[in-house]
């Protein structure tokens, strides 16, 4: 539905503002922290490092700026950006449980990050959620109670773009004031809310009402968060790097690929990797600059996975073939990739009463005059997400996948499946229908068994990696994505439902029996784009995954990971907000690191890069020889 509005207008006035659009244009300036990326991750913990005083930060990010770009500011049009330029268009590699089909992989190229095109949804996850990663790390830090300041740190709940009364719709004493992420209740009513709510007091047993899933307890249906600002996106630029710009030691470099960590020097016969390469294109120029304290790997866990093996840290067995030397050999690096499979199955309604979504994605004019209202007041449609309404179930205590699987969730407070509720047709494997009125079921297994990997295809940083998030590849998915659909279902046929929903549409009408129900699942499913695990921190003394509970590098000095793939498990919940509150505790940590420990490596000195060697005078002289060597071998693409 949402591609259909790349017919109107993208800019509106765009202005730069206090942004780097190329690495020769950095000022003369020793940099403490370079962060490479500016999602939710780097957004954030960039930010709240150059808070503090004397403290340089440098942001590098790929992707190209958004300022006036209207679908990034309207809510309801940011799904229109998936497959232009703001988006990297990654595809996967074929997926075994998805009938060997490869799916559109889309991740946000923009100031930003994905926080810039993605849906907006903030669900912070589940309190054994996060008490996991307290367990596995052996860091209490992470656990539910220990965050709960982080949340409210970071939040800024505001009222609905319609000003509507929000009582019964969430708790506010479960949220910040004051924050610089602002989240919200959707700002537009539909018709279809009240058949949803009231579907939770038909059929309380197995579909309560959850006043506010960000308590802690996400189990039952309810109102969806959002981060929305009076009807407008907020993202990790708008909250965190844009008034950071304001600041003398806050710098941020956009148009620009980091290809690699460089190491710059050895503690104890430990590497040190204060040093990174970039480059605006494949063809160069390419330059290097090392950081006084840290880098911070913020790409993504698809990237930064990427960019990891491709310095030097990985599988030896896999980096020798390809011809990279290996500094860190770490197996782990790119391994337990979790995503959660999503799938769209759309129901035929009744619309004597009522307009759904798909008349907008048919009617051009009405569009405009909506994009119109919405550009005049902040209001109208186009301030919604994708949904009013969502929840998490779990599957029956005594469900037969459990006489021979062990349960992958988190806890009782943790969804084993999604249920989203759109009024209207949405689907990412199938087109729209250019006429009819819709109401489409999403069902989302978050809480996955299935395991993916992040793996070199060539040794050009400007290609893409290999991207397997393994959808559907464990009996444990398949069995719930089919239960999750006999259930979502059910939920729509109590009364509430009552002459409004009349008949499953297209493929899904054939998907009765168990059988055909996972045939059909595994034909359409795709994903929510959830990728997170990648670089999974782990307690400090354990030999599996990539990085220590402070979320430096297993085996390195100088480097540390901030962004979803650091999670050990993923979240049952939309993992940006889990994004945003690793980052604000990641901060505080180092800030901490540094106000203990003043001490500066000799090795990590910086300067303004060299456009002419593409290496900065201030970088190590013995690695100049393996940089060369290093760029004769890039495959170049673009």
């Amino acid at each position: 539905m949402w591609l259909s509005f790349l017919s109107l207008p993208l800019f509106a006035g765009c202005a730069i503002g206090a942004l780097y659009t190329h690495p020769s244009d950095l000022p003369q300036k020793n940099y403490d922290f370079i962060v490479v990326g500016s999602g939710a991750g780097g957004g954030a913990v960039a930010s709240r490092l150059s808070e503090v005083s004397g403290v340089n930060v440098l942001v590098i990010e790929a992707g190209i700026n958004v300022d006036g770009v209207i679908p990034t500011e309207v809510p309801f049009l940011g799904p229109s950006l998936i497959g232009t330029p703001f988006d990297w268009n990654f595809t996967t590699t074929p997926q075994t449980g998805l009938d060997g089909r490869s799916i559109l992989y889309s991740r946000g190229f923009a100031l930003g990050g994905s926080t810039s095109i993605h849906f907006m949804v903030y669900t912070r996850g589940s309190q054994d959620d996060f008490d996991r990663w307290a367990n596995v790390t052996g860091d209490s830090g992470w656990s539910w109670q220990a965050l709960q300041p982080y949340f409210k740190k970071m939040e800024k709940l505001v009222t609905p773009a319609d000003n509507h009364n929000t009582t019964g719709e969430l708790v506010t004493s479960l949220h910040g004031d004051s924050g610089p992420l602002s989240v919200s209740l959707p700002g537009f009513p539909l018709v279809t809310d009240s058949k949803v709510i009231g579907a939770t007091s038909d059929l309380p047993a197995q579909f309560p009402f959850n006043e506010d899933m960000n308590s802690g307890n996400t189990i039952g249906i309810g109102w969806v968060q959002y981060t929305i600002d009076n009807g407008e996106r907020a993202s990790s630029y708008t909250a965190y790097i844009k008034p950071a710009l304001a600041r003398s030691n806050f710098d941020v470099l956009i148009n620009t690929r980091v290809t690699k960590v460089i190491q710059t020097g050895n503690e104890s016969g430990v590497p040190i990797f204060r040093g990174v390469q970039f480059a605006p294109s494949s063809s160069g120029p390419f330059y290097s600059l090392n950081a006084t304290k840290e880098v911070i790997l913020s790409a993504g866990a698809v990237q930064t996975p990427q960019i990891l093996l491709l310095s030097g840290i990985g599988s030896s067995k896999d980096l020798q073939p390809l011809g990279i030397n290996t500094i860190v050999d770490n197996p782990n690096v790119g391994t337990n990739f979790q995503d959660h499979a999503l799938l769209s199955s759309p129901f035929t309604v009744n619309t004597t009463a009522q307009t759904t979504f798909d008349a907008i994605g048919q009617n051009a004019t009405f569009a405009g005059e909506l994009l119109s209202q919405w550009q005049s007041s902040r209001t109208g449609e186009f301030v919604l997400g994708p949904a009013n309404q969502l929840g998490w179930l779990r599957l029956p205590s005594n469900a037969s996948i459990f006489d021979n699987t062990t349960d992958p969730s988190a806890g009782p407070t943790s969804g084993h499946y999604e249920l989203i509720f759109t009024d209207g047709f949405v689907s990412f494997a199938v087109p729209s229908p250019s006429s009819g009125q819709f109401f489409s079921l999403f069902t989302n297994v978050v809480s996955p068994s299935s395991r993916g990997t992040i793996k070199l295809n060539t040794t050009s940083p400007f290609d893409a990696p290999l991207i397997d998030p393994g959808l559907l590849s464990s009996d444990f998915d398949i069995f719930t994505m089919r239960e999750a659909i006999k259930a979502g279902k059910q939920f729509l046929g109590a009364k509430s439902f009552d002459g409004f929903i009349l008949e499953p549409f297209g493929a899904f009408a054939d998907a009765v029996t168990d059988d055909q129900i996972e045939a059909y699942a595994r034909n359409f499913t795709t994903t929510v784009w959830h990728p997170t695990c990648s670089a999974s921190m782990t307690a400090r003394n354990s030999s599996q995954g990539v990085l220590n509970p402070d979320l430096t590098v297993k085996g390195t000095v100088g480097l540390r990971v901030v962004d979803a793939s650091a999670f050990p498990f993923v979240t049952a919940s939309h993992p940006q907000t889990a994004v945003y509150v690793l980052a604000e505790r990641a901060a505080d940590l180092i800030k901490a690191d540094y106000a203990s420990n003043a001490t500066q490596d000799p090795s990590s000195s910086t300067s303004k890069p060299n456009a002419a060697t593409g290496v900065s005078s201030g970088s190590d002289t013995m690695l100049i020889g393996s940089l060369l060597a290093t760029l004769m071998t890039y495959v170049f693409l673009h």
